[in-house]
């Protein structure tokens, strides 16, 4: 990974494009590598807190209802089928075409091909979001303004999950892909500005010792805005 370096140094434009194509380049290989990776505690956490007493006019002894859930950096669409198996709606947005293609046609569902700089979402539409391991590759001096249009498509009461490879705040060039590594408490602020309120946090894979639990898990629900 590379060393620490300043945002202002990197021209967003230029950030996203090669990171895409390397993605892109490596579809095929990325889909097999990952098609068998367990995430169940991830999707677990985002319907827990969408099936919560205090989501929108919940009440603790209804049955779980269908969800309309984005999944943002919704890669090959692994992930999506889950969704839709468990009976939710679920609608995928990626940047890499062919990751687009491949999960129109692996899981059915709908697929928007928009990268994560130049979002178009609508208003108030989801009733949650799953970002996972995706929103680290947003450079920190975009971060505040996608995080404000995150909010700002999920319904009131919505809530987002987010899982992010951690490290101590660097940005940088790591294996071709733009990558910002933030600590809990960097990770905090960044969702607190935009006007989330944080629900949990955990780090994966689970029973592990910290130094050998890369990855920092989180759900945040729709403040006030």
């Amino acid at each position: 990974m590379t060393a620490a370096m300043h945002p202002d140094a990197f021209d967003p434009e230029r950030i996203t494009g090669p990171t895409l194509a390397h993605y892109g380049e490596r579809a095929e290989a990325f889909r097999d590598g990952t098609r068998d990776h367990d995430v169940t505690q991830n999707i677990a956490a985002l319907l827990r807190a969408l099936d919560a007493p205090d989501a929108a006019d919940g009440d603790p002894a209804r049955a779980p209802v269908m969800r309309l859930i984005l999944d943002f950096g919704c890669g090959p669409g692994r992930d999506l089928r889950t969704f839709a198996r468990l009976g939710h709606r679920a609608i995928g947005l990626d940047g890499v075409l062919q990751f687009v293609e491949m999960a129109r046609r692996d899981s059915g569902c709908e697929v928007w091909h928009q990268d994560f700089l130049h979002l178009n979402l609508p208003d108030a539409y989801f009733d949650g979001i799953f970002a996972n391991a995706s929103l680290f590759h947003v450079p920190s001096r975009e971060l505040p303004r996608v995080l404000r249009q995150l909010f700002a498509t999920l319904k009131p009461g919505g809530a987002l999950f987010s899982s992010n490879p951690r490290g101590n705040n660097q940005e940088g060039w790591h294996a071709g892909r733009y990558g910002a590594y933030h600590e809990l408490s960097a990770w905090q602020a960044w969702m607190t500005q935009a006007g989330f309120i944080e629900i949990e946090h955990y780090y994966r894979p689970a029973g592990l010792p910290r130094e050998q639990q890369p990855w920092l898990a989180s759900v945040w629900r729709k403040g006030q805005s």
